[in-house]
C-alpha cells in the first residue's frame, strides 16, 4: 500500500515540475518576443527620426540655396517693383530655413551663429522690402549690405554641404546628436566641416555693421529677458517667494515640482494646497524669483461683481504685487471667471508686448491665475521714438468712413519680434468695430484689428 502511495507522489511532483517547466519555457519565450517586438519598434522609431532629420536638414540646405541665389538677383535688380518682390522672396526663404534649422538636433555655438544670420536677413530684407514698396531705391550702404550678406550666404551653402557630405558618409547620426549635442557634433563631423564652421564663426561678425535699431537688430535675436531682473536663486528660496505671493496665511503646504529647464524661462515649480484644500500650481523663475504662472482651482457658482469691479482689483492687485502702472485691455468671461489682459503704461504710451494676464473670480474678486512671460520677456523702459506724423496727418490716411472713437500712442509688436511706436484708433464702419494703426515715423498703416464684442468678453483678430 505504502508503495503504491509513494508512486502516486512521485507522479504528482513530475507533473508538478514538468508544469512548472513549461509555465518558465512560456514566460521565457513572452520576455524574448516582448524584447525583440520593443527592439523592433525602437529600431523603427529611430529610423523614422532620422529620416525627419534628414529630410529636415536637406530642406534647409535647399532654401539656405534660395536665399542665396535671390540676394545675388537683388543685387542687379533695376526696379523698386522687382525689387521689392526679390526681397519678399528672400524674408520667405530665410524664415522657411530658419524653421527647419530649428528641426535639427544640434545645439552649437555654430548653429546659433547661423540662426542670427537667417533672422537677420530675413528682418532686412523685409525692411528693404517695404522701402521698394513705398516706391524709395535702395541707397550705396543698402546694396553694400546685401554684397556682404550674400557672401556669407555662399559660405554657409558651402559648410553646409560639407556637412552633407558627412552625414552620407556615415560621420553624423542625428539619433546621437539628440543624446550629447555639443559633444557628439564636435566627434562626428569631419575636421573640414570644423574649419568651415570656425570660420563662419568668425566671418560673421564681420556683419556687426547691419545691426542697428530696427527690425533685425542685436537684441531682438538674442535670448535676452529684458524684465528678468536679479541674481539666480535656489529652491529653497523659490518656495518662500510662492508661499508669500499667495499668502502665507492661506497655504495648508507645499510641494515641489521640480526645477524646468525645457521652457522660456528656467523655473522652480510647486504645487500648493490651501487652508480649504483647493490646489495652486505655481512657477518661479530662476533668475531673480518672479512669479511667471499661477493657476488655482476653484469653482465660480454666482457672479457676484461688475466687470468695471474686476479691472479695479486686478489693478490693485498689480500693485500690490510691484506691476506698476498698468492698464486694462480685453478680456474673456468664462464659468464666473474673467481673464483680462493688462498691458504697461508708459508716459501714456500703452506698451502691448509687456503684458500681464490675470485671472480673477466674479464673485468675490479674488485673483486665482496670474501669467507674466510677456511681461518678463520685454519690459524695460523704452526710450521712445519722436512723433514725426501728427495725429491729424495720421488720420487724414485712415478710411473715410471709419468712425473714430478714440486715439491714443501705443507700441505694438510685430511678428518679426521688432516694436513699432503707432498711432491707435479705435473706431467703427457699419457696426464693426477695428482697431487701426498707424506708424508714428512715416504714417505706415502698420495692422488692423477686427474687435469682436461678445457676452463673454472683448476679443480681437
Amino acid at each position: 500500500m505504502n508503495k503504491v502511495v509513494n508512486k502516486l507522489k512521485e507522479w504528482e511532483n513530475k507533473i508538478k515540475d514538468k508544469r512548472l517547466f513549461s509555465i518558465i519555457i512560456v514566460l521565457v519565450a513572452v520576455l524574448i518576443i516582448l524584447g525583440i517586438y520593443t527592439y523592433s519598434k525602437n529600431q523603427e522609431y529611430r529610423q523614422a527620426s532620422e529620416n525627419a532629420y534628414n529630410m529636415a536638414f536637406f530642406q534647409l540646405i535647399e532654401y539656405v540655396q534660395n536665399v542665396e541665389t535671390y540676394l545675388a538677383k537683388s543685387l542687379i535688380s533695376s526696379s523698386a517693383e522687382q525689387g521689392a518682390e526679390t526681397l519678399t522672396n528672400i524674408w520667405r526663404e530665410a524664415n522657411l530655413a530658419s524653421a527647419y534649422l530649428s528641426q535639427i538636433p544640434i545645439e552649437s555655438n555654430e548653429l546659433e551663429k547661423t540662426a542670427k544670420f537667417l533672422n537677420q536677413v530675413s528682418d532686412y530684407s523685409y525692411s528693404l522690402s517695404r522701402k521698394n514698396i513705398k516706391g524709395e531705391d535702395l541707397s550705396g550702404e543698402d546694396i553694400k549690405n546685401l554684397e556682404e550678406l550674400h557672401q556669407y550666404s555662399i559660405d554657409l551653402e558651402n559648410t553646409l554641404n560639407q556637412l552633407s557630405v558627412d552625414m552620407s558618409e556615415g560621420r553624423i547620426n542625428w539619433n546621437d546628436l539628440t543624446k550629447n549635442q555639443i559633444f557628439s557634433f564636435a566627434q562626428q563631423v569631419s575636421n573640414i566641416s570644423k574649419d568651415s564652421f570656425s570660420n563662419l564663426e568668425e566671418n560673421f561678425h564681420e556683419y556687426s555693421g547691419l545691426i542697428y535699431d530696427g527690425a533685425f537688430s542685436e537684441h531682438m535675436t538674442s535670448s535676452e529677458k529684458k524684465g528678468l531682473t536679479g541674481e539666480k536663486i535656489d529652491e529653497q528660496e523659490a518656495e518662500k517667494i510662492a508661499k508669500e505671493f499667495i499668502g502665507k496665511d492661506k497655504v495648508k503646504s507645499i510641494e515641489s515640482n521640480g526645477k524646468s529647464e525645457n521652457g522660456d524661462i528656467d523655473c522652480f515649480a510647486f504645487t500648493v494646497t490651501l487652508n480649504n484644500d483647493n490646489k495652486c500650481y505655481i512657477t518661479i523663475s530662476e533668475k531673480g524669483g518672479h512669479v511667471i504662472f499661477m493657476d488655482c482651482d476653484r469653482q465660480v457658482l454666482a457672479e457676484s461683481i461688475s466687470q468695471e469691479e474686476a479691472d479695479k482689483k486686478g489693478k490693485q492687485f498689480l500693485e500690490e504685487k510691484g506691476f506698476a502702472s498698468m492698464k486694462e485691455t480685453y478680456y474673456l468671461k468664462q464659468n464666473g471667471i474673467v481673464t483680462i489682459n493688462y498691458a504697461y503704461l508708459q508716459d501714456g504710451v500703452t506698451i502691448y508686448p509687456d503684458l500681464i494676464k490675470l485671472k480673477i473670480a466674479l464673485d468675490n474678486g479674488e485673483i486665482l491665475g496670474i501669467e507674466t512671460t510677456g511681461y518678463l520677456n520685454s519690459h524695460e523702459e523704452r526710450k521712445l521714438k519722436e512723433v514725426k506724423i501728427s495725429k491729424e496727418e495720421a488720420r487724414k490716411n485712415l478710411n473715410k468712413n471709419l468712425e473714430i472713437k478714440s486715439e491714443n500712442l501705443a507700441i505694438i509688436p510685430t511678428e518679426w519680434k521688432t516694436e513699432i511706436l503707432c498711432w491707435e484708433f479705435k473706431g467703427k464702419i457699419d457696426e464693426m468695430d477695428f482697431l487701426v494703426y498707424v506708424n508714428v515715423e512715416d504714417g505706415t498703416e502698420e495692422d488692423i484689428l477686427l474687435i469682436v464684442n461678445t457676452p463673454n468678453g472683448t476679443l480681437t483678430h
